[in-house]
């Protein structure tokens, strides 16, 4: 059977592109070849940029390091250090007008071992002995001036009211934060609260002093430091009784109790350490008749007594009782 012829189909054509695009053929670089070491090649196929390099002398930063060599610079930062040391000389005339930085120092030349032993001290006085302070001999083989404090467990320092007094504020705002009712100005508050009573009782006792004529070179850092160390026993009592109590406060007959014990440790141990500073030997006219002197001096030393017993006892209760007080 013959198949019916049809008509032939056209050729195919295959589209031919208009546009011709070449892409480009990646190659790899060429080995590099010697030259010099001036040219500065390190392996690279790219040319690298020298730096420039300021005209300013090899300035690393460039624009903003030539601040440096600037004389409007220079000018204000030779101002800038006469201006601090002018400033620090005159703190340093000031405040030695008042307080020697050097017998600063003194009272905080302390160790562990003495800060261990001193609060114990200040908390179990009963059985100390002996209460007098300690001096160096000098060359003359005469008592010159008092050891430091970690040479001496009767010397006063300062650590330890410092370290007290900061630590009253912390546990102050602790406990407030533990009840709910902590807020930043408690800080202030607390701070200016403990400040005052200290500003007030050195206050009182430089009164005391120049109304009873008692005079020490070293009277005032002395009773700055002996007026800290209530600090310890507030924060005893502080403590045990927001524990015993169950956060009710210094209320119930444990925290009066810790209270009390706290206020007699603390004015057994002043009244046995201010011995030296408020009742001094008396030095008095060798031409005045002897039983006038004795006279004199046993009247004034009861006075200065009098006057030991009531800060010690009735001050110290009224001071640590306001501190107490949540």
């Amino acid at each position: 059977m013959q198949r019916p012829s049809y008509g032939q189909s056209p050729p195919l054509h295959h589209p031919v592109p208009q546009h011709v695009s070449t892409v480009p053929q990646l190659r790899s670089p060429p080995p590099p070849t010697s030259q010099p070491h001036s040219q500065g090649y390190d392996g690279s196929p790219y040319q690298q940029q020298q730096p420039r390099v300021a005209s300013g002398g090899g300035n690393m930063f460039g624009q903003y390091g030539n601040m440096i060599n600037d004389p409007a610079a220079q000018l204000a930062s030779q101002f800038g250090q006469t201006a601090f040391k002018q400033g620090q000389e005159y703190l340093e005339q000031n405040v030695s007008r008042f307080i020697s930085v050097s017998s600063l120092k003194h009272y905080f030349n302390v160790t562990n071992f003495y800060v261990i032993n001193k609060l114990y001290l200040v908390l179990f006085p009963w059985r100390h002995k002996p209460w007098s302070r300690k001096q160096a001999v000098g060359p003359n083989g005469q008592e010159g001036w008092y050891l430091p404090p970690r040479d001496d467990i009767n010397s006063p320092d300062m650590y330890i009211p410092v370290m007290s007094f900061v630590t009253y504020i912390f546990l102050q705002t602790l406990i407030a934060g533990l009840r709910g009712n902590f807020q930043p100005e408690l800080f202030g508050y607390i701070a200016t609260t403990a400040l005052v009573v200290v500003i007030v009782e050195i206050l009182g006792l430089k009164l005391g002093c120049y109304l009873l004529s008692i005079s020490n070179e070293s009277q005032l850092l002395d009773l700055v430091a002996y007026s800290g160390y209530k600090f310890v026993g507030v924060i005893v009592t502080i403590s045990v009784a927001e524990i015993a109590n169950a956060g009710k406060g210094t209320g119930g007959w444990i925290g009066w109790t810790v209270f009390f014990y706290t206020f007699l440790a603390n004015s057994l141990f002043l009244m046995r350490s201010l011995k030296y500073v408020l009742l001094p030997e008396n030095n008095s006219d060798n031409r005045a008749p002897m039983q006038t002197m004795q006279t004199e001096s046993r009247a004034k030393r009861n006075q200065r007594t009098q006057f030991l017993f009531f800060y010690s006892y009735v001050v110290q209760l009224f001071f640590m009782w306001i501190l107490s007080r949540p």
